[in-house]
């Protein structure tokens, strides 16, 4: 072979790279070059499926990963590939069967192996099966921070509060920086009413570490709350900022996707007004005849006006002035389906506090009962 030409190891080695780096289409395309010249090499058709995999091509992805397979029946990498192509496509036991064959193959103490194939599970939401495959993990490798901290993710999955904070917390001793685990075990203590846990844990990551952007709403919340700080607080700006950086990258994809979710669950359509337009509109914004109500919060404050007015002003209450009505709706309905599981629609004022009302979650105070399949007022 002429001189100047890669090995395929190091055509795969420079694919790895790529990837790892984000680059999922120069990792393509040095995989392609790589095959026309080793059109068998097994470790350039499984670096190729997991590129595929990235780029969420998963006919292609399935296409690489069985060619590996017919190459090398028990190359373990294109077997973990293919079983979590397979799932993709609602394959599960087809997929399960590879997984346990991986493992009976002797690699059930392969970490990195046995964490590919218990988040490739826990992604379908296959919980008892990913507890099973991260337990192994864990006591495989009991000195390994993810196993644990993984395990405890399946756990909660589960309904088992209380195993899933001891997995995290033993997660967090064999390594204090991992920082998912610790906002995980901040959201566990924040749903079970220990605030001073849960601000505890969620200040302990750095603003710049934080990517859950409910996590770092929940931290405001506890220091406004605890620490009876105000709006402007000079402590509070690092955590706002890194709010706007994540709301910043938030996905308009992504968006439209949660819209669309919340519409097909039965969710009422409504407008969605900028606050700054209202007088375009000519009324309040809340789709009805701007009848003021009393509504009365969890935390005991009691509010009056139009349902327009009553969720300004509990943005504001909450320290959040700066921010659109409808992030601050968004952001309080996450919460509630955190903490109770409820589907509240944040299109407008008037659809966010009816559902919020005949959910328990606002108390409307009066003898005015609210209608749940029309937003008309009387």
């Amino acid at each position: 072979m002429p001189e100047g030409f890669l090995s395929s190891e190091e055509y795969d080695e420079q694919a790895h790279r790529l990837y790892n780096d984000g680059d999922y289409d120069g990792a393509l395309e040095m995989l392609k070059e790589g095959l026309a010249l080793y059109p068998n090499a097994v470790d350039l058709y499984v670096g190729l499926g997991y590129a595929r995999l990235a780029r969420e091509e998963y006919a292609w992805a399935r296409k690489a990963f069985e060619r590996a397979a017919v190459l090398d029946p028990a190359h373990e990498d294109a077997l973990v590939g293919l079983g979590e192509t397979l799932l993709r496509f609602g394959e599960r036991q087809h997929a399960l069967s590879l997984f346990n064959q991986v493992a009976g193959m002797g690699y059930d103490d392969d970490i990195e192996l046995m964490l590919t194939m218990g988040r490739a599970l826990y992604r379908e939401a296959m919980y008892a099966e990913c507890r099973d495959v991260f337990a192994k993990a864990a006591a495989a490798r009991p000195d390994n921070a993810e196993a644990a901290a993984s395990l405890g993710y399946a756990l909660h999955r589960l309904g088992d509060d209380v195993g899933a904070s001891r997995q995290i917390r033993r997660s967090l001793r064999l390594d204090p920086d991992l920082h998912e685990a610790r906002i995980y075990l901040g959201h566990l203590l924040y749903d079970r009413g220990d605030w001073e846990g849960a601000l505890r844990e969620f200040e302990h990551v750095p603003p710049q570490e934080h990517w859950d952007a409910l996590a770092v709403w929940r931290l405001m919340e506890l220091k406004r709350a605890l620490w009876h700080m105000e709006s402007g607080d000079a402590r509070l700006a690092p955590w706002e900022q890194r709010l706007r950086e994540l709301e910043d990258l938030e996905d308009p994809i992504d968006r439209l996707l949660n819209e669309v979710e919340m519409l097909v669950g039965g969710a009422r359509p409504g407008p969605s007004y900028d606050p700054s337009q209202l007088e375009l509109f000519g009324g309040d914004g809340s789709g009805g005849s701007g009848k003021p109500r009393s509504v009365r919060l969890s935390d005991g404050h009691q509010i009056r006006g139009t349902w327009h007015e009553i969720v300004r002003q509990m943005r504001d209450l909450a320290g959040f002035s700066h921010e659109t009505l409808t992030h601050y709706m968004r952001r309080v309905a996450e919460r509630w389906h955190e903490q109770s599981g409820v589907e509240i629609p944040f299109t407008d004022p008037e659809s966010f506090l009816r559902a919020a009302i005949a959910a328990g979650l606002v108390h409307l105070e009066g003898d005015e009962e609210p209608r749940r399949d029309t937003g008309e007022d009387s």
